[in-house]
């Protein structure tokens, strides 16, 4: 046979090797797991991540059995940075390999926290997935004292890092260091005092991370979390005093069902409202309808700023991106539109006008907000979104996730739920605009729908901007606004990685741009860090999330923020204007630069090395 494959004119030389007794092929360089999957031949993983390209072979629990032909004997190895050669026999089930399995499952369970029932991963679990898969019967090197060595950070307001419950797979480092670019997270101590930590010793919420979230997605376990705030949104619940106002992000209802089994991308926006409402919700609102208002909001400071010469522009409803600014470039921050997010924006006005409206007592409302997003957690508890009062403008943020087990807490299945509409007669309507702000490039396109508008006094004729919708982690286009405007430059980028590469070229005067849109999560809020986790992969349904919220566009009668009947009636009775000053004063923030001078000592760049032995 032929032992070369012909690819794009390009050959690649075939290996031929047997596992469990089938015979194989293997390209050159191809891993044992690898191959194995390919073929249908489980091996079980933990630290293994394959579609961020991370094996370091530390979990040690995807071992198997292999022979060549050097004579070198029969050999255990981890198959996920092993490679395939010539004539190599593998075995995936003997027993040495099941034993040796079970053992390295015992020696990670050694200092983890064996209080499985409190965890937020119990039943969704990949620790506990293998452990069952090994036939783990008992713990054999268990002990209390080691779990209580192990550090706990709670110190953010967003997530919680629990070492107690980590393994050491360092998937949060890789996906932080290479897949974000922001370096955060570092591995710290040696032996059994190994552990994940912030770089320079720091603590969760002075450090500089963004929690962004993304490191919580590819967690095996339950190491990596946000701050559960269900217990207290309950309390406001079965209290007949307090008024809980919710609202849910457009990515929610896109990224929800598929925790009660029902298809990847299924919009559940009405079972949303029903599961919302059968829980005691008291009013149920459309994070939608604040996205239009901040439309309204960032299309009026954007002409302005264009009319004054001063560019570029950044989008400012992302907070995980806010955090990065402040934390990493503060430099731009006077290019940071000062509007609020739809989160906060909805929070103000639910305080403001919908008490006047609805005869409430302010003091009693409660603004609940349902988000794909950890770093939502941290925005809320920001210092200078805060009402005249001393109230927060959100009271409390549950992430997908959180409201997921919130449901299950109260017993209802969004599966069975009826799908019911919003009903409230002042914030209930939102335009397609606002739906696909939970998508990259949907913020400059709704952005772009109603500037046009603005400087033109009609509508666009193109509705769907194609150039905007790609998927690269930078994109660019030229939209001709018309009018006085003329040109307008724009730029969109997804994941803090590609964001660093465009801040700096920005910073550098090498890039040209009047608006940009920055989202820090790949994809975009439909796969931000609060969503529900996938076992074994990193983001598995961004695409068809997405696709989703483009059919909620088309689907709506009005698909531009300025012609949001009840936005219309919000600015007449009570806002004024867009950009007026009442609107500026209850819709716009500042920043802070929070810059932290670290720098990266000969040991830490020593201990990011990998080294690797040869095997044979």
């Amino acid at each position: 046979m032929d032992n070369h494959h012909n690819n794009g004119g390009g050959e690649k030389k075939i290996l031929h090797a047997t596992i469990n007794g089938m015979a194989v092929e293997a390209e050159e360089n191809e891993t044992i797991l690898h191959c194995a999957r390919r073929y249908g031949v489980y091996i079980p993983t933990l630290c293994e991540l394959d579609d961020i390209d991370h094996t370091p072979g530390t979990c040690r629990v995807c071992l198997v059995e292999f022979e060549v032909t050097n004579g070198s004997g029969v050999k255990l190895a981890t198959s996920c940075n092993t490679p395939v050669v010539e004539g190599m026999v593998v075995q995936t089930r003997s027993p040495r390999v099941r034993s040796a399995q079970r053992l390295q499952v015992e020696l990670l369970l050694a200092d983890h926290d064996q209080d499985c029932a409190t965890c937020v991963r119990h039943g969704n679990c990949e620790l506990q997935d293998v452990a069952q898969f090994v036939g783990l019967h008992e713990n054999r090197f268990f002990k209390p004292e080691f779990v209580e060595k192990r550090p706990i950070d709670d110190s953010s307001p967003a997530m919680i890092r629990d070492m107690s419950k980590c393994i050491r797979c360092q998937r949060c480092v890789a996906i932080c260091r290479e897949g974000q670019g922001v370096d955060a997270l570092v591995q710290i101590g040696i032996g059994q005092e190994k552990a994940v930590g912030l770089r320079n010793g720091l603590n969760q919420k002075d450090s500089t991370c963004v929690t962004c979230g993304q490191c919580v997605l590819v967690c095996p376990t339950g190491a990596l979390g946000e701050r559960d705030e269900t217990d207290k949104v309950l309390d406001w619940i079965y209290d007949p005093e307090i008024v809980t106002v919710f609202q849910f992000a457009p990515a929610v209802r896109v990224a929800f069902g598929e925790e009660f089994g029902l298809p990847a991308g299924a919009n559940v926006q009405g079972q949303i409202i029903t599961a919302l409402k059968q829980i005691g919700a008291d009013i149920v609102l459309d994070t939608n309808f604040a996205a239009d208002l901040v439309i309204m909001e960032e299309s009026a400071e954007l002409l302005k700023r264009l009319s004054a010469g001063k560019r570029p522009t950044f989008t400012s409803c992302c907070p995980a991106w806010i955090n990065f600014a402040e934390i990493h470039y503060p430099e731009i921050l006077p290019y940071l539109s000062s509007t609020k997010s739809p989160m906060q924006s909805m929070g103000v006005i639910c305080k403001t006008y919908l008490p006047e409206k609805m005869g409430l007592d302010p003091k009693k409302v409660r603004t609940i907000a349902i988000m794909p997003c950890t770093a939502k957690k941290d925005e809320a508890a920001r210092g200078q979104l805060k009402l005249e009062t001393g109230d927060a403008e959100i009271d409390a943020v549950l992430t997908t996730r959180e409201f997921a087990r919130m449901l299950r807490r109260e017993g209802v299945n969004i599966a069975k739920c009826e799908p019911s509409d919003f009903d409230n007669p002042y914030m209930s309507e939102f335009s397609g605009a606002g739906a696909i702000f939970g998508t990259t490039g949907g913020v400059m396109e709704a952005a772009v729908r109603t500037m046009y508008y603005v400087a033109n006094g009609k509508e666009y004729d193109l509705i769907e901007f194609e150039q905007l919708r790609g998927f690269d982690g930078v994109r660019s286009a030229t939209v001709d606004m018309g009018g006085s405007i003329g040109i307008v430059k724009v730029a969109m980028a997804h994941g803090l990685k590609p964001a660093r590469e465009l801040v700096e070229q920005v910073l550098a005067g090498k890039a040209d741009f009047d608006f940009i849109e920055i989202m820090a999560c790949p994809g975009g809020c439909v796969d931000g860090g609060g969503n529900l986790r996938s076992k074994k992969a990193y983001m598995p349904n961004a695409m068809k999330r997405r696709g989703t919220l483009y059919t909620v566009d088309r689907q709506q009668k009005v698909r531009q923020s300025h012609n949001n009947e009840q936005i219309k009636a919000l600015y007449r009775d009570f806002l004024e204007k867009p950009y007026s000053d009442k609107a500026h004063h209850l819709l716009h923030t500042m920043y802070n630069d929070r810059k932290l001078d670290l720098k990266r000592t000969v040991k830490e760049i020593w201990d990011d090395l990998t080294i690797s032995d040869p095997l044979y």
